[in-house]
Formats: C-alpha cells, sequence, structure tokens
C-alpha cells in the first residue's frame, strides 16, 4: 500500500480531459448546492434523499427493503417494519450522527469514524487488531486485495489519511482529494466488515468539509449499484498499474452524474409540493400551512401521531386534516396491521421511479 505523499508525488491528475471534467464536475455541485435552497425546510431533503442513499447502500452489501418498509418504520419509537429497514435507519442514523460531529468541529477525525461504525453495525466497534484480513471476490472467493495487517502500520496510514481530509492549505483540487481518500480508505480496510457503508458516508460529508455541500443530499450509492464492475474494476487498476487517470476520471463522473440526478430529483419535489400545496389552499384555505405541506413530504408515509408532534394539534384535528387530503386525493389511506396511513402517493411514485431515471 502506498502512501498519500507518493501518491501525490507520482501523480500530476492533470491534463486536458481531468481538467475538463473537473471543471463540468464541480459545477454540477454547485448547481445542486444552490438547488438544494429553494425548498422551504431542508430537512424534507435530508429525510427523504438520506433514507433513498442508505437503502441503495445498504443494496451494496445485499441487505434489500421495500420503500413501503422504510416509511412504515418509525425511527424515534424504534420500531421497524422488517430488520432490513433497521439497518437502513442505522446508516441513516450514523450519516446525521457524523454530519453533526463535522460541523461542529469543522473536522472529520478517525475517533468519529468508529462511533458511526458503531452505528451502522449496531455493535461497539474498533480499528482492525488482528492479521490475516482479505478482500476476495465474492462470486470466486479469489484474494484481489490483502489490506495492511499489522495494528500499527493500520493506525499509522489511519494517522495521515485524518490529516490529509483536514489540511485545508494544500493547493489540491478538492474533488481530486476526494479519489485520493476514498481509495485510501478502501485501501487500509480499517474494519473487519461494513467498511463499504463507512466511506460512502465520508464521501458526503467530505464533500462538506469543503463547502462543495451544504447538506448531506448526495445519491452515491445509486451509481455503484448500477457500475459495480467498473468500481472494482478501476479500484484494482490503481493497485496493479497504478491508473490514477481513469480511478480519478470514474470518481469525477460517479459525483458529477449523480449530482444531475439530484438536482432533477429536487426539482420535481418542488413541483409537486407547490401542485399540491396550491390544491389544499385553494381548497381548504383554512386548513393549510406550510407545516401540513412540510409534513406530508417529510413523511411520505404520515400518520396522525406525526402531525399531531409537527403541527401541534388535537388528535381530532390531525385526524380531520388527515381526511380531508384523502378526499382531494393528495393522499391515500390504508390500513396496515392495526395502524392507519395516509400516503402521498405521487411523492411516493416520484421516489420510487428513481431507479429508472437516466441522465
Amino acid at each position: 500500500m502506498q502512501s498519500i505523499e507518493s501518491i501525490i508525488k507520482g501523480n500530476s491528475f492533470f491534463n486536458e480531459n481531468l481538467v475538463k471534467k473537473l471543471i463540468s464536475t464541480h459545477k454540477a455541485l454547485s448547481e445542486l448546492k444552490w438547488v438544494a435552497n429553494i425548498l422551504p425546510n431542508s430537512s424534507i431533503l435530508v429525510n427523504t434523499l438520506s433514507l433513498q442513499e442508505a437503502k441503495s447502500s445498504s443494496e451494496v452489501e445485499n441487505i434489500i427493503t421495500t420503500q413501503d418498509d422504510l416509511f412504515k418504520s418509525d425511527h424515534d419509537k424504534k420500531k421497524f417494519s422488517s430488520i432490513e429497514a433497521k439497518e437502513v435507519y442505522s446508516y441513516s442514523e450514523a450519516l446525521y450522527t457524523w454530519w453533526k460531529a463535522v460541523i461542529e468541529k469543522d473536522a472529520i477525525l478517525i475517533n468519529d469514524l468508529v462511533k458511526v461504525q458503531t452505528i451502522i453495525t449496531n455493535n461497539d466497534a474498533w480499528i482492525r487488531k488482528w492479521w490475516d484480513v482479505k478482500v476476495v471476490n465474492v462470486s470466486t472467493w479469489e484474494v484481489v486485495y490483502t489490506p495492511p495487517q499489522d495494528p500499527q502500520e493500520i493506525n499509522k496510514y489511519l494517522t495521515e489519511l485524518e490529516s490529509f481530509v483536514n489540511d485545508k492549505e494544500d493547493e489540491i483540487d478538492p474533488l481530486i482529494k476526494i479519489a485520493i481518500i476514498h481509495h485510501q480508505f478502501e485501501s487500509i480496510h480499517p474494519f473487519f466488515d461494513w467498511n463499504w457503508r463507512t466511506w460512502r458516508i465520508l464521501n458526503i460529508l467530505y464533500l462538506m468539509l469543503v463547502w462543495e455541500l451544504d447538506l448531506p443530499i448526495l445519491y452515491l450509492s445509486r451509481y455503484i449499484n448500477r457500475n459495480k464492475q467498473e468500481y472494482y474494476r478501476y479500484l484494482q487498476s490503481v493497485r496493479t498499474n497504478w491508473d490514477w487517470e481513469s480511478r480519478v476520471m470514474f470518481m469525477l463522473n460517479w459525483i458529477e452524474e449523480t449530482s444531475r440526478l439530484t438536482i432533477m430529483i429536487i426539482n420535481q419535489i418542488k413541483e409537486l409540493m407547490m401542485k399540491q400545496k396550491h390544491l389544499i389552499r385553494n381548497s381548504y384555505p383554512k386548513l393549510y400551512s406550510q407545516d401540513l405541506i412540510n409534513n406530508i413530504f417529510k413523511h411520505p408515509y404520515t400518520k396522525i401521531e406525526f402531525l399531531i408532534r409537527d403541527l401541534w394539534c388535537s388528535r381530532f384535528t390531525a385526524w380531520r386534516t388527515l381526511n380531508y387530503l384523502c378526499a382531494l386525493w393528495v393522499l391515500k389511506k390504508e390500513k396496515i396491521w392495526n395502524q392507519n396511513y395516509y400516503i402521498n402517493k405521487e411523492l411516493f411514485g416520484l421516489l420510487q421511479s428513481v431507479w429508472t431515471i437516466n441522465i
């Protein structure tokens, strides 16, 4: 495994193709950063898109859940529709926890990384302290890479990585840095398991640390799910052929395409929100409030308890409001077991269609 210093010294990372791609990727991120501020309540985006990211991130590791199970779960009360939904919410909780730590400390620290790993695994986590850990091809069980084995060596590389991540004085483009950070974390393989989820959160939060994003809403795992073989090929090509140009280009394509997809989703959410907002305000002006709109978009599966909490209203008022929205066909009421859910079908359909959107 190479040190970060040797990676930087051994590569210029600049040629005409890379420079053009850097410019277009920065532009896409800037547009996303701007578009993310067009909704009146950022929690709508953070809640819906972070859960979509968590769902796709889990699917990378064959933990499959449905949108229904996801939105029927109540994370606040620790009630989940399935074990898989609980795994997805653990990822989302880890993202929130690390996000708050990054904002508070203006840094990405290894100690916080370990805490996040604990949330993801639902067990105590620690940096690897044993030997004979290998990365294998899950199809053939062939060993494709052997990460550092000595605990002292692992800690040395992690310390170097932490310093590199938080160095704001170097002149390396942050989108070049994120490719190096990503590769180094994958190569260190600091945990026995679940490294994939942690580095995907690291990617998002690094972009926030360097002010490329204001919110953790970049839906990165979808791209990996669609380009797994290509991802592994470029990862291995750096290790075997020192092909950093192809690796960086893949990363830039990854970020740019995902940024443009997220912009599209945000614009569609905004259009749907305006449509439903005007319908409710024109039909029931006394019923309408921005808090009500925020609720039915923050929770595609809302329920009486959510309205009571968010609107500070009585149970009767919440019940009446939701049934009026059902009369307008804004929501559809479904009884699942002994619980009534009020589903924003258009929003739910929009989120389901994310997999089919092509840029």
